[in-house]
């Protein structure tokens, strides 16, 4: 499973949040491992390491964040594809492209 992450400054970490990566010193030594739950005795360490930006776990997307998403990506895929007609014997290419692109895009894994 990927781990969605996002870089923030020190200053935004609050006691909780999870490190989606192994967090090292700047003579490589590991500080602390990945999926370390930070406390704020952590956090008033990190100054002395020289950390300025931690890589935290984002939240995972809700239900209705990834139907929006997929709804998005399929208007724009319909507007991208507007002038192909999928039943046109002469288009295959097109329309095997399409169903890649589209079972790419909404996460299927299947193309049609």
């Amino acid at each position: 499973m990927t781990v969605i992450h996002q870089h923030l400054p020190l200053e935004q970490v609050r006691p909780g949040m999870v490190l989606s990566d192994v967090l090292l010193d700047a003579h490589g030594q590991v500080l602390l491992p990945q999926g370390a739950v930070l406390t704020a005795n952590m956090l008033a360490l990190m100054p002395r390491h020289g950390i300025v930006m931690l890589p935290i776990q984002a939240p995972p997307p809700s239900p209705e964040e990834i139907a929006a998403q997929q709804a998005a990506d399929s208007a724009r895929l319909a507007h991208l594809f507007r002038k192909h007609d999928p039943d046109a014997p002469e288009d295959a290419a097109t329309t095997l492209l399409r169903n890649y692109v589209t079972a790419y895009r909404l996460g299927t894994g299947q193309a049609a």
